[in-house]
């Protein structure tokens, strides 16, 4: 039999429990905090799903563009873990637990993770389009649900995240309008 996966520390050393809120630094209504972490955290979901499926593609592209692409594909790789950073320290201030591990992560899942095959060039970015049409519908629910609790800061974070996710998604579009593009 193998060991856990999960490591426990002893229930002395926990500070917050997995799915519970807490005291917020923001001052925000411990119910109104809760609806903002759980969109929050399916954003944060999104984003680690989107990160490594772009960090895949990065890898494993080929072609006459590849590494033009590639190139591209890790400055959004880094804007995505740059954002998934913002939104996590947000649930944290919020007196939430942001989402971790694989099991939360599919828990709040706003979108399917791509199967560890590789693809084409043309269709793994097609697949990252999606992702980030995914991911913004996803933010623009969570920037409704902050600004019905008054919480502008969240509000401001998530438009500014919302813009990067809908400028990358469009230079993968150009990149799909090439007929050049090849495997």
């Amino acid at each position: 039999m193998s060991a856990p996966h999960l490591r426990r520390p002893d229930d002395a050393e926990l500070r917050r429990e997995w799915g519970t809120v807490g005291e917020n630094t923001v001052r925000l209504a411990p119910e109104a905090a809760a609806a903002v972490i759980d969109d929050l955290n399916r954003c944060l979901s999104g984003l680690y799903i989107l990160f490594n499926q772009v960090r895949k593609h990065y890898w494993t592209a080929s072609g006459a563009e590849s590494q033009q692409i590639e190139q591209r594909l890790t400055e959004q790789a880094d804007r995505l873990s740059d954002l998934t950073d913002d939104l996590a320290l947000r649930v944290h201030a919020l007196g939430g637990v942001p989402v971790n591990g694989p099991m939360g992560i599919r828990e709040h899942a706003p979108m399917r993770i791509e199967a560890g095959d590789v693809y084409t060039l043309r269709d793994s970015l097609e697949g990252d389009i999606d992702g980030y049409a995914t991911l913004a519908v996803t933010f623009r629910e969570a920037i409704e649900t902050a600004g019905a609790v008054r919480d502008e800061r969240t509000v401001e974070t998530l438009s500014s995240g919302l813009l990067a996710i809908e400028q990358d998604a469009h230079t993968l579009e150009r990149y799909l309008g090439d007929d050049g593009l090849t495997d």
